[in-house]
């Protein structure tokens, strides 16, 4: 850390003209230092279109041709808080232009504001020089927008994690709805809006009041409809008992069937959603050249390896496995002052949806993976430090970390006698 530190301070010269912006939706502001951190330039706003950024790249090329030593400004640096999604527009706009965009993380700058003015007054204004002096003793990093194919990836992965969010909502809201009006159903189907005939009597016959009405053959009528063969007339039976006791309200049956009917509408268009957005991720797969390599690792799937190269981009970008580990945040950390000292743990300053994808895919592994199962219990049971189960996952995930960059950078596709290694495997047997 001490070295990728002071690289980035000796980056930083007396021709380095260093801005710190201040993105907002629609005002930003900027603010110009020079190596010292000693402002050398009125602060400026500028407005979130295209006229905005091209004031502010050429406010920047006036300081670089305004030098007073007489030394042009060789190196510019700019730098902002890359949250939210305002920021990638503008970031976007400057990296055609030919400059060099850094980030800042937002828990510096919200610690360090208060060092200019002993206040804790914030405002865009005053954000802005934090910024910029925050990169002056190289507290910045390169931020990373990923293109082409992997920027395709990014959009797809997120596109279905905001889906599947959505979906979870409606069926969240389905159920309560069933719970106050027929919960008996969920003794009859323990998942019952996964099979075709308990969706079929959602959108028939969802209430007691109405199954009774309908009678055993139009409620069996109803299920044929969808299921020809593998409900019948025991099922229907199990039914009509169910609605005879039902404790399920009896008032506002028209509106609740209503608005049971559009939850199961938004549901069913969901999962049409997730359908398209996975097949498209299927399709973009096969146009990177990773697709053989990840996807011979057992127990990885399609979405899966989409997944990680959308929120990775190019694995190769990083020089080692530990990087994109520290890229997801797995990295560890530990409070230890004086005689005190704490438990190492993840410091979760990542992505947490590549972490999210990341645990997924060691569930998976594990369950279908001979090898990473043998490396779960050996975590889990070994003599020495045994592992939690999900301290054993975080492990997990960080080892399919290392199995991908590593057949990724020899090309090579996967081969169940290298993961352990001599070493690994040789603690396992011990174990």
């Amino acid at each position: 850390m001490n070295s990728r530190l002071n690289q980035r301070i000796e980056e930083i010269g007396i021709t380095t003209l260093i801005v710190g912006v201040d993105i907002a939706k629609a005002v930003h502001w900027a603010r110009f230092v020079d190596y010292r951190g000693v402002e050398i330039a009125n602060a400026v706003s500028f407005k979130n279109d295209r006229l905005g950024f091209e004031s502010i790249v050429t406010r920047i090329e006036e300081i670089r041709g305004d030098r007073v030593l007489r030394l042009p400004y060789d190196m510019v640096l700019i730098g902002m808080e890359p949250t939210g999604h305002y920021w990638k527009p503008f970031a976007n706009h400057l990296m055609k232009a030919g400059f060099r965009v850094v980030g800042v993380n937002p828990y510096h700058t919200k610690r360090a504001k208060e060092l200019d003015d002993n206040s804790q007054t914030a405002s865009d204004r005053k954000d802005a020089i934090t910024i910029a002096r925050l990169i002056k003793d190289g507290r910045y990093f390169d931020p990373y927008l990923p293109q082409d194919i992997y920027a395709e990836l990014r959009m797809l992965t997120n596109a279905r994690v905001s889906v599947i969010k959505r979906m979870v909502s409606v069926k969240n809201t389905i159920i309560a709805l069933l719970d106050e009006y027929f919960p008996e159903i969920f003794t009859i189907w323990g998942k019952v809006l996964e099979a075709k005939s308990s969706r079929q009597i959602l959108k028939s016959c969802p209430f007691p009041s109405i199954i009774l009405s309908m009678g055993e053959e139009g409620v069996l009528a109803e299920i044929k409809r969808v299921a020809i063969k593998s409900v019948g007339r025991k099922k229907v039976h199990q039914i009509m008992e169910a609605a005879k006791n039902s404790i399920g309200a009896e008032y506002g049956l028209e509106a609740g069937r209503l608005r049971l009917h559009l939850l199961l509408e938004e549901l069913e268009l969901h999962e049409h959603h997730i359908v398209k957005i996975e097949s498209e991720m299927e399709r973009m797969l096969k146009a990177t050249s990773y697709a053989e390599q990840i996807l011979s690792i057992k127990g990885i799937g399609v979405v899966s390896a989409a997944g990680f190269l959308g929120e990775v981009g190019d694995p190769l970008r990083f020089q080692s496995a530990r990087q994109i580990a520290n890229y997801a945040g797995y990295n560890l950390v530990e409070d230890s002052s004086g005689k005190n000292k704490s438990g190492t743990c993840i410091s979760k300053r990542g992505r947490s949806q590549l972490r999210a994808l990341l645990y997924q895919m060691s569930f998976s592994m594990v369950g279908n993976n001979a090898e990473m199962n043998t490396f779960y219990k050996y975590l889990t049971t070994r003599v020495d430090n045994p592992l939690k189960k999900k301290q054993a996952f975080v492990v997990v995930s960080k080892k399919i970390i290392t199995v991908i960059h590593a057949l990724l950078k020899k090309q090579e596709v996967y081969n169940p006698e290298l993961v352990l290694g001599s070493v690994r495997r040789a603690m396992v047997i011990a174990a």
